[in-house]
């Protein structure tokens, strides 16, 4: 028993550590949601609900991800890959929208939990995984179980895991990296096939977790490490095979590349690159103290991207960086290396000028400096081996040895204060933000000088042992006081609550769509079809129609986000094309500019009205699938728009195509009917006494393939960016169905992957 605690104490603390952080969700039944903020601030609820908000910087999380998921767990259960979403942009694909996940073996818990209990789950072993498999590296590198506690401690609560921690993508994507590093050590240590699969494995895990740009970073970092390992000991076989095992893990995750890339190539950020300069140098002073510029949680940050800038890994493991470095200690040189490159490519220097000057997809269109995350974690492992040079140097008992360490620490403490009780470079205010945020880190600094010196005292030797225990409780105490000041856990009851209007829309909405001063929480969230959107990734071509509607010019639209015009010079007819049949309009906005214009319009009626809400009924909608019976041919954008909105075109009887039809369409009556409609697939029964185009006001991608009474047809793309499908005279099933060959082609790429595995592992067994 005695040499299982021995063995066993530091996951013990590990895990200690991750319930006091976890508490409120297993003590209290909070969640990892910012519930309050989404009832506080979005609407509808907002005239319902109101409450002090801890954190309101993660927008995205309310907006985006949680609906998101719901969709994909919501398809999954139907029997459906969630490929499409059909609640946004009037469609886009889902599983090309990388940040869906739709593919990421966390999913499984959903099938497994309720939903909300899955998703805190989702969130909340993010930290706790990032520290057993820290721990496990650190290991592998020979670092001492303290060395190693502390270094798991300062990575799971680092700044980017716990600011991206209620993403549930960014956290997944990157805590894989001190298990693959580990996989890597071992493997060239002792060639096992089994540690090559895992590699794959891992390596695939991370690419389906949902965040491109982070899942490369960890891609590259493996890389490098293979190679630095296989150098240093001369194994170029196992550094074959670990390179083949990285690859197949990529082969494996081709299902969500291959589809992801194209989505981003037909998207309006495939052209649009990062501007920025990377972090502020200046702002690196909060690897020290990490609110240093103030924090969005007491709302008084000024200064940076907070968020995307996150760095900070712990004052004490900082301090232990400075000392391995000082101290030259063996074994840092390619952590050393990383932080080095990693930093120098998140911060204004010609790296990472270089980085945006290449334009890499999901690279320089995103925010390079995520890299940080990279430094930190080569400061984590760092910090390890400077606890063990520290006590190494303690039992040498000599005490010069750590002078110019102490030396630079007061220097450096000097010198910051001096600036800011002398200089004063900031206003009054904000001074007194940083003063207050830097006598926390002065403290635990000095401290740390003294734990320095009094393990230099002989008599005291004794006392060494429990100087790491305190510089591993600290650390345990600094990072959660960090994380969970960042992290909101709140009540379930305000997770997207139901409210009337919500109840009434969602009974009354049938297969049209629906529109208001609302977001993706709404619409995604309660499956609502809608034409605006919040996405990196949505169609370019949708967006250009939409900004069409504001004064009739074809302008590039904007990075991420559709929005209505609502005082469009085309906003009538836009809705009406596309279904758009109940608006909600909230009473006390009145007649603002920033609501839809409806009281100039006799064909809206009120059908519904609460305290706070009135809901209107467009009657002159068009159908969201008719028959038309003429069509007219452009081929030129503006052409195709100009035409379209023309005074002298009927939209309820012709469409505008780019070629010629498969089937002429002629006058005559005709009707069609939505037998079924989910994401992936939508049979419509048409009956007609000639031949007709049928139309669909549902974003046109050429991964929908149709047929007609199981016949393939063709899907020609109609007025700028919907769907047609030429059907015959008489009665007909029409069935679209979302199978894009891109999915296709990732799927046999992952089965050759699969394949070239077993290859590999016969090899390495017959050897």
């Amino acid at each position: 028993m005695k040499h299982f605690l021995v063995r066993s104490w530091p996951i013990g603390v590990i895990i200690l550590v991750w319930f006091i952080f976890s508490s409120p969700y297993f003590l209290r039944n909070l969640v990892p949601f910012p519930s309050s903020y989404l009832v506080t601030f979005f609407p509808p609820w907002n005239t319902e609900y109101g409450m002090p908000v801890k954190n309101n910087a993660m927008p995205d999380v309310i907006s985006q991800i949680y609906p998101w998921k719901k969709i994909t767990i919501d398809s999954w259960r139907e029997g459906q890959i969630p490929l499409w979403n059909p609640y946004s942009f009037s469609g886009t694909p889902h599983a090309g929208n990388y940040q869906t996940a739709v593919f990421s073996p966390i999913n499984l818990l959903y099938g497994i939990l309720p939903f909300m209990d899955a998703w805190s789950m989702s969130i909340l072993l993010q930290p706790l995984l990032a520290g057993f498999f820290m721990y496990y590296f650190l290991r592998c590198l020979k670092r001492s179980q303290e060395a190693s506690t502390l270094g798991s401690i300062a990575f799971m609560f680092c700044g980017f895991l716990t600011v991206w921690m209620a993403y549930g993508t960014l956290g997944w994507a990157i805590l894989w990296l001190p298990l693959l590093m580990a996989l890597v050590s071992m493997h060239v240590n002792n060639r096992t096939w089994w540690n090559l699969v895992f590699i794959s494995f891992f390596v695939a895990w991370s690419f389906f977790s949902g965040h491109f740009q982070i899942s490369m970073y960890v891609l590259i970092a493996v890389s490098s490490y293979i190679m630095y390992q296989t150098y240093q000991v001369k194994h170029g076989r196992a550094g074959v095979e670990l390179g083949m095992a990285v690859v197949i893990g990529l082969m494996a995750s081709s299902p969500q590349i291959l589809l992801s890339l194209e989505a981003y190539s037909h998207s309006v950020r495939s052209e649009l690159f990062a501007q920025t300069g990377g972090i502020a140098w200046n702002y690196l002073v909060t690897l020290f103290s990490p609110d240093f510029f103030g924090n969005p949680v007491t709302r008084n940050d000024w200064f940076g991207y907070y968020a995307e800038w996150a760095s900070y890994i712990g004052v004490i493991p900082f301090l232990l960086v400075i000392y391995a470095i000082v101290r030259r200690t063996r074994g840092i040189a390619f952590f050393l290396g990383l932080a080095i490159i990693t930093l120098f490519m998140a911060t204004p220097s010609p790296l990472n000028n270089l980085v945006l000057l290449l334009k890499i997809p999901a690279i320089s269109t995103s925010y390079a400096a995520r890299v940080i995350v990279l430094t930190s974690f080569s400061l984590v492992v760092i910090a390890a081996f400077g606890l063990d040079r520290l006590r190494e140097d303690w039992e040498s008992n000599k005490k010069n040895i750590s002078s110019p360490f102490l030396l630079g620490i007061g220097i450096c403490l000097i010198l910051i204060w001096g600036i800011l009780l002398i200089y004063r470079p900031f206003p009054v205010d904000k001074l007194l933000i940083a003063k207050r945020n830097v006598i926390f880190s002065t403290v635990l600094s000095a401290s740390f000088c003294l734990f320095v010196i009094v393990g230099y005292i002989k008599r005291w030797k004794f006392m060494r042992r429990m100087l790491i225990g305190l510089c591993i409780g600290i650390t345990a105490m600094d990072m959660l006081r960090y994380a969970i000041k960042w992290m909101p856990f709140e009540r379930r009851e305000y997770v997207y609550p139901d409210v009337d209007i919500l109840l009434f829309i969602k009974k009354n909405i049938g297969y049209d769509r629906f529109f208001g001063n609302v977001g993706g929480e709404v619409t995604n969230g309660f499956s609502l079809a809608g034409i605006e959107g919040y996405d990196a990734v949505y169609q370019k071509r949708y967006g250009e129609f939409i900004r069409f509607a504001y004064d009739g010019t074809l302008t590039t639209p904007e990075r991420s986000v559709v929005q209505f015009p609502k005082n469009g010079k085309f906003a009538e007819q836009v809705l009406r094309l596309l279904g758009t049949r109940l608006l909600a309009h909230r009473l006390s906005d009145g007649r603002q500019s920033w609501t839809y214009p409806y009281w100039n319009y006799p064909n809206y009626q009120s059908i519904y009205r609460n305290k706070h809400y009135q809901v209107y009924e467009n009657a002159e909608v068009l159908p969201r699938a008719f028959l038309a019976s003429s069509y007219r041919i452009a081929v030129n954008d503006q052409s195709i728009l100009d035409t379209l909105y023309s005074d002298h075109f009927n939209p309820r009887d012709t469409v505008v195509l780019e070629r010629e039809p498969v089937l002429i369409p002629q006058s005559g009556e005709g009707s069609v009917d939505i037998a079924k409609y989910t994401p992936n697939e939508i049979v419509l029964q048409s009956k007609s006494a000639v031949p007709k185009l049928l139309f669909l006001s549902d974003v046109y991608d050429n991964g929908w393939q149709a047929t007609v009474d199981g016949e393939d047809a063709r899907i020609d793309r109609a007025d700028y960016d919907f769907r047609v499908v030429g059907v015959p005279p008489g009665e007909h099933t029409i069935r679209m169905v979302y199978w894009p060959k891109s999915f296709v082609y990732g799927l046999w790429i992952a089965v050759i992957g699969g394949v070239s595995m077993m290859i590999m592992i016969y090899r390495i067994k017959k050897v």
